[in-house]
């Protein structure tokens, strides 16, 4: 799993201003990525807006960007929900060309119970052609995936490979790192967090802001894997403030107007998501100039 080392990307999905899917501009986002170092790329996360595309928007996104990467990056789809049949089902029939592993959320909304989730992440992976890797992000799902439930179901199913981890829970990160399998990987879903996840032993970050700033990203996660967390300071510092921008107005709000003033697509959102205000888009803009944007 290799592969999955180093820094990938949640792609956000632009829009045209009429909210249809822009893919030109999904295209010119795809090799800006490439372009600037990231080392995989994930299709379809919550970042891309994912809740809002219909089943036959998610298949044109997957596959165009499958052909756009042209085996160029490992390419991981996002596929998951509350509903446990529905995932299966969605997995069975994944059009797999191109695409290394499946990103799936844990259940949401339905705030299950720790056996419930191992219950969910098990009926997945006896289905899935790809590895799966865990995502728990409990500020969207209102639950937790516990440590013991993320080594449990690592060490029950080998193609459960990785678990994304967007807690913010350090002790659960240690917990994982201490007990789970040798080949089992720890990933960031938190930017601001990187760093130190990394000095514990994480192996590198799906990041949103790296949709506007891949280069930076990219060096930072490098350098925490080089070991070098001396000149990754730096870099982490500096991405603080345009990282909690990107936020503050809700995800992908802030680093879809990010993109649009680099010149990569609209910061056109699907409802219920709504621009960021014009103090944050001035305070982006200010920010981005720091890095030479």
């Amino acid at each position: 799993m290799n592969e999955f080392h180093g820094a990938g990307v949640a792609l956000v999905t632009p829009f045209h201003t009429d909210g249809s899917i822009d893919f030109e501009s999904l295209a010119n986002l795809i090799d800006y990525q490439i372009a600037s170092g990231m080392n995989y790329l994930v299709s379809l996360g919550t970042t891309g807006e994912t809740a809002t595309l219909t089943a036959e928007e998610k298949s044109a996104v997957w596959e165009f960007t499958s052909k756009q990467v042209n085996g160029r990056l490992p390419l991981v789809a996002g596929i998951g929900g509350n509903n446990t049949l529905e995932v299966v089902k969605q997995i069975k029939e994944f059009a797999i060309e191109g695409y290394s592993a499946i990103l799936s959320v844990s259940p949401y909304y339905n705030k299950p119970t720790q056996e419930g989730i191992y219950q969910h992440y098990k009926a997945i992976a006896e289905v899935s052609p790809l590895p799966i890797i865990m995502y728990n992000v409990p500020s969207r799902t209102g639950s937790v995936v516990s440590a013991a439930t993320t080594v449990r179901l690592a060490r029950d199913f080998k193609n459960i490979v990785a678990t994304k981890e967007a807690s913010g829970n350090f002790a659960i990160f240690s917990e994982i790192l201490r007990d789970k399998p040798e080949e089992f990987l720890l990933i960031s879903g938190d930017d601001p967090i990187t760093l130190p996840m990394m000095a514990l032993g994480a192996v590198g970050l799906i990041s949103v802001v790296g949709n506007a700033l891949p280069k930076e990203v990219s060096d930072l996660v490098r350098l925490c894997s080089e070991g070098n967390f001396a000149e990754a300071k730096g870099i982490h510092e500096h991405l603080l403030k345009i990282i909690d921008l990107c936020f503050v107005d809700g995800n992908p709000a802030g680093v879809k107007y990010a993109l649009q003033k680099i010149g990569v697509g609209q910061d056109t959102l699907r409802l219920p998501l709504v621009q960021v205000t014009s103090a944050t888009k001035a305070a982006i803009e200010n920010e981005l100039l720091s890095f030479g944007k």
